[in-house]
């Protein structure tokens, strides 16, 4: 579809949301009508900055760049709940009126429109705010151990610090992320895994932005595997950064880590779409696993949860992954399995144990409501069987 056309098609779409919203909230609201008539230009301005929330990318300055972007995203996570909340208000009042119509309860029909709709507004205008706060504050560190079979005993108690979906960008920039690096350095991991969605820009816009990844520390070092968006933002140009910053990149291969006296297998592969970015990026974990010793532990980072089944054929012991955000924010994180098998937390498919971080930082808007961000700290432990 030409980009125009989308664009007219979807901010159309956008309007017609915000007119709903409007019509269905504001009609039910007895305040003045300077104070209505406000509330309109306030949708019609949103359902404007939707767009612009994209569109702001394009723009030359910077500082324009990113102060357009912070209030765009910002009114989309308004916009956002205030929606899911009046289609559950309306659905309310449907259920209503039929007990209403049926005798089963008997209600004064203007007296609930008029206070469902204050408590839409004053419910989506808290969550976002709460949103808001834990969006921008710095990720919890989720201890979690995971057990696997035969693991050698110089490997007990081996700590990997994961970090997933930072989305270094618009409205994520170097303080943020300066405090993530902090918290990951502070758990003094032996590995530091990085899967995916680094970043939403362009080397030459984010280069100053990432810097601090320079400063990541563990025993074995930092590796890191490729997201949608880094896709989406040049990847070839984001793997030469990284690595000029000291991390591995891991393209559909692996690297055998000595440890004590045990060897440790760590491959990744690059994002589940790939290949339709480059040809010879299609993520591939039975590449990424050959040659590799058939006695050691294997873990792979791959950024996307639907690669399990194919990382399980390959004789995979843990994958761990991002992407799914954990839904971000409410109700989202309902519809992840549409598109995901798994949403958050730890999980098995047959011998593969599977881990999937709700994410460091956040897409979007600056919104986290019932998905908190995380740094995960994961152990590796002897299966008891």
């Amino acid at each position: 579809m030409p980009p125009l056309r989308f664009l007219i098609i979807t901010t159309t779409l956008i309007g017609l949301l915000h007119y709903y919203i409007g019509s269905r909230l504001l009609s039910g609201l007895d305040w003045s009508s300077t104070v209505l008539w406000l509330g309109w230009l306030a949708l019609a301005l949103s359902a404007l900055l939707q767009p612009v929330a994209f569109l702001a990318r394009g723009l030359r300055s910077e500082t324009l760049r990113d102060r357009v972007s912070w209030i765009a995203m910002t009114v989309m996570g308004l916009f956002s709940s205030l929606l899911v909340f009046t289609v559950l208000r309306d659905g309310l009042l449907l259920a209503v009126a039929g007990l209403h119509a049926t005798g089963v309860v008997k209600v004064d029909f203007l007296w609930l429109e008029r206070q469902t709709a204050f408590a839409t507004l004053l419910i989506a205008c808290v969550i976002s705010l709460i949103g808001f706060f834990h969006a921008r504050k710095l990720a919890r560190v989720i201890h979690v151990s995971v057990p696997l079979r035969n693991l050698p005993a110089a490997l007990h108690g081996f700590k990997i610090a994961q970090i997933s979906d930072i989305h270094v960008g618009p409205t994520i920039k170097q303080p943020y992320l300066s405090r993530i690096v902090e918290a990951v350095n502070a758990l003094e991991a032996d590995l530091i895994a990085i899967t995916g969605d680094l970043v939403d820009g362009r080397v030459h816009e984010l280069a100053e932005h990432t810097r601090p990844l320079a400063q990541l520390s563990a025993r074995h070092g930092s590796f890191f595997v490729t997201g949608n968006h880094e896709y989406y933002s040049g990847a070839l140009a984001w793997i030469h950064e990284l690595e000029r910053l000291g991390i591995r990149v891991l393209l559909n291969e692996h690297v055998q880590l000595l440890h004590g006296e045990a060897t440790l297998v760590v491959a990744g592969v690059t994002d589940y779409t790939a290949g339709s970015f480059y040809e010879d990026h299609h993520s591939d974990p039975q590449a990424a696993i050959a040659g590799a010793p058939a006695a050691a532990p294997k873990i792979l980072l791959a950024h996307q949860p639907r690669s399990a089944e194919a990382a399980q054929a390959a004789g995979f012991d843990l994958q761990l992954s991002g992407h799914t955000h954990g839904g971000q924010f409410w109700p989202w994180k309902y519809f992840v399995p549409l598109q995901q098998p798994y949403v958050a937390g730890l999980h098995r498919l047959q011998d593969l144990w599977i881990y999937v971080s709700r994410g460091t930082g956040y897409w979007g808007p600056p919104n986290r409501f019932g998905s908190p961000s995380e740094i995960t700290c994961l152990t590796l432990m002897p299966a008891q069987d």
